[in-house]
């Protein structure tokens, strides 16, 4: 295989990173170096605020996703809320996966509401961001491939859904957020900057996770230079990430496979870099692994790959 040659705009911007990390690390400590926030499920009972935050704790975290809660539960969303901010924890995201462009009219008013809540719910805790996918127009599947996923039609109800949620809670805290998918909008960093000016909300962020932007094969070999894309457009909008991997597995057609960190090809180095250098990093989520011994070894991965870059993250 050739090597890829990298343009003299992509050679200065990644200097001008190194540099900037390296000042930033220079004459300190790692003990001082940028603290990233990792998190992931803690497998804690929200049944103690307490105890659920020190779950989180114990493993090294400091986001975590947004317990179960209602928003009538108003005793327990402080308390969850001085919880998290006692021990330094950061309550990443209320997640509202289903489908708001269902094809059903009762439906689709329905996962509307239900989103619109959960933006509700993250501001009262103070979580980063609500997240869901922009929907799909697949009959069947809540979030399948479509045609018509990457046409105006879908932007334009990608935009108004987002006003409809941003403007029925106008939050102050919290961000309502689209995940990057591979086959519907936002599928690249150009979409979700086109969507960031089209909604024109200040409630509305970018969720990032760069394995779901992965759909070629040159994107695939090519992360280095997607990441640093996503990081240099949508930097200052990034309200909470996802953390995993891709491998390729080899067939007669282009498969990609959801693997857990440090398994697959993401350039973790760069990702863990560009997140350190945003004035504040927002939280990285471990994602879609089994058991709680694989959510260990991704940690640790991280972890290692976070020291060797003189990345901290306690």
């Amino acid at each position: 295989m050739k090597p890829i040659l990298l343009n003299r705009r992509e050679f200065v911007r990644g200097a001008v990173g190194a540099a900037v990390v390296a000042t930033a690390l220079r004459g300190r400590g790692a003990a001082a170096a940028p603290k990233l926030r990792l998190g992931g499920p803690a497998y804690a009972k929200a049944d103690d605020p307490e105890a659920f935050v020190l779950a989180h704790r114990k493993l090294g975290y400091r986001a975590a996703f947004c317990p179960k809660l209602a928003l009538t539960e108003t005793d327990r969303l402080r308390a969850f809320e001085q919880a998290f901010a006692k021990h330094d924890v950061v309550p990443a995201e209320v997640g509202r996966w289903c489908n708001l462009l269902d094809a059903d009219s009762a439906k689709r008013a329905q996962n509307l509401a239900n989103v619109t809540e959960g933006l509700a719910l993250a501001e009262a805790l103070g979580a980063r961001c609500c997240v869901d996918i922009a929907g799909s127009f697949h009959p069947t599947i809540w979030y399948g491939p479509h045609a018509d996923n990457l046409t105006e039609k879908f932007f334009d109800a990608a935009v108004e859904n987002a006003r409809k949620i941003i403007d029925a809670v106008k939050p102050k805290r919290a961000r309502f957020t689209y995940e990057m998918m591979g086959w519907a909008m936002p599928d690249t960093a150009d979409c979700y900057l086109r969507l960031i000016k089209a909604v024109d909300r200040p409630g509305f962020g970018v969720h990032l996770d760069p394995c779901n932007a992965v759909n070629s094969p040159e994107k695939f070999f090519r992360n280095t230079a997607l990441l640093n894309e996503c990081f240099d457009k949508l930097g200052p909008w990034i309200a909470s990430c996802h953390a995993k991997d891709l491998t390729w597995d080899v067939e007669m057609n282009v498969h990609f496979r959801e693997v857990a960190p440090g398994k697959g090809s993401l350039d973790y180095a760069t990702y863990l870099k560009r997140l350190a250098a945003l004035p504040e990093p927002p939280p990285l989520m471990l994602e879609h692994l089994a058991k709680p011994e694989d959510y260990a070894g991704a940690r640790d991965h991280i972890f290692a790959v976070g020291q060797q870059n003189g990345l901290a993250f306690e």
